[in-house]
């Protein structure tokens, strides 16, 4: 007979992983679609340099602090900058996916729950890409920015017109930002030391560094933030009570072996 420790074991708290190569190609199916999908606003020069002058001038109009004064800051030394381009360069994707592949080793359904929010912003990213082409800061002479990751490296862009790979009129929103919040926010959710909150140092420091290499501006990390905050209100965290129609009790699912037990105890 299977004990009651074994039977919760498989319970709700505790969800089976999803099958490891659905995860691959779907995750991979996913990011292809979205690197295709940014392409087909690649080449949208034109819309791009006019929605940057438009976001330009908006940020002026709100009165945000001018993306060059986070920029000096990194300009103070090589070394800042280097690191800052590097941080930019690497940490972004090992990042997301090393958030992942710990979530589905360790919390299944939080690892459910993170790619489902992952995949709604990053949707959502892509529409506002096709409809909102917009060039970085780094390209836009009136914000009298360096591009730091071409003057001091590394570099992930080759010259916008040679650069088949990339979409770098994608500025807006930010899924630099958006995904390092992410990030955050799941190891928060599901983790449970006093210290979990210092992962939000992550993202703090993404947006310092997305700002100040002038990839970004500070309203690409807003419009990611807003995506993000629709994503997590539409999708449920992991196990969420739900009431009954009466009010009773949430619904939650209980093993069949689990009710046998429970039964017999009566």
């Amino acid at each position: 007979m299977t004990s009651r420790t074994e039977a919760a074991a498989v319970g709700p708290d505790r969800p089976a992983r999803p099958p490891l190569v659905r995860e691959l190609l779907l995750v991979t199916g996913l990011f292809l679609v979205y690197k295709l999908g940014r392409q087909l606003a690649a080449d949208h020069t034109g819309e791009a340099f006019r929605n940057a002058h438009h976001v330009w001038d908006l940020e002026r109009a709100f009165h945000l602090p001018g993306e060059g004064s986070v920029q000096s800051l990194l300009l103070h030394g090589d070394t800042l900058v280097h690191v800052a381009n590097a941080y930019y360069a690497t940490v972004h994707f090992p990042a997301t996916a090393g958030l992942l592949i710990w979530l589905y080793l360790r919390r299944p359904a939080h690892y459910i729950w993170t790619r489902r929010v992952l995949a709604g912003v990053t949707a959502a990213a892509l529409v506002l890409h096709l409809t909102f082409p917009l060039a970085p800061p780094r390209m836009l002479a009136e914000a009298g920015l360096i591009d730091t990751a071409r003057v001091f490296g590394p570099s992930v862009y080759g010259p916008p017109k040679t650069d088949h790979l990339s979409n770098q009129f994608a500025a807006m929103p930010s899924l630099h930002f958006g995904w390092a919040l992410m990030v955050a926010i799941a190891l928060i959710v599901a983790t449970t030391s006093r210290l979990r909150w210092l992962w939000l140092l992550h993202p703090l420091l993404t947006l310092l560094v997305i700002v100040g290499t002038a990839n970004h501006y500070w309203l690409d990390a807003v419009a990611a933030t807003a995506l993000l905050g629709l994503a997590l209100a539409v999708i449920p965290l992991p196990h969420r009570p739900v009431a009954t129609a009466a009010g009773r009790s949430r619904r939650t699912s209980v093993p069949a072996e689990q009710n046998a037990l429970v039964g017999a105890a009566r």
